[in-house]
């Protein structure tokens, strides 16, 4: 019976909305340092929606708004991506996003600052398309330029 509450209570926290679940990438060194400043260097609203939080709260991330727009240092290269991929450029920003995900239909769009180190990526759920693609590549445009830059160009 104790392990029906405490799952009732699980539930109704999960309902509630509670801290949103995000990855929390393996980084060590400068890519760590470099997350732990972008981070702290992020705005308290994003695309006009409040910043909630995040399970683990010391991920190098941080979630905005309900469903949550979230944004993540240090992730890997995103599927897809190589030398001369295309490019969104806002504010001298360069963002991959991969090509089945354009078009004119609401989708979660996954953008990837994939020409700095370390690597930041966002996840936009199909609620906020298309405004919010880019508020949010404008809005980090200035955090992603603080990042280290990496060779290559994009199309």
């Amino acid at each position: 019976m104790r392990r029906a509450g405490l799952l009732i209570g699980l539930l109704l926290l999960t309902a509630c909305g509670g801290p949103v679940e995000v990855d929390s990438p393996d980084l060590d060194g400068a890519d760590a340092d470099a997350c732990a400043a972008f981070v702290d260097a992020l705005p308290s609203t994003l695309a006009d929606e409040d910043q909630v939080e995040i399970d683990p709260a010391d991920a190098p991330a941080a979630a905005y708004g309900d469903p949550a727009i979230v944004v993540t240092c240090g992730v890997d290269g995103p599927e897809g991506f190589g030398p001369g991929s295309s490019c969104e450029i806002a504010d001298k920003s360069r963002w991959y996003i991969p090509s089945e995900q354009y078009g004119d239909e609401p989708r979660e769009l996954t953008l990837t600052a994939a020409w700095s180190r370390p690597r930041v990526e966002v996840v936009i759920p199909a609620d906020y398309w298309p405004n919010a693609t880019a508020a949010v590549m404008a809005q980090l445009a200035p955090l992603v330029r603080e990042l280290r830059t990496v060779g290559g160009r994009c199309l």
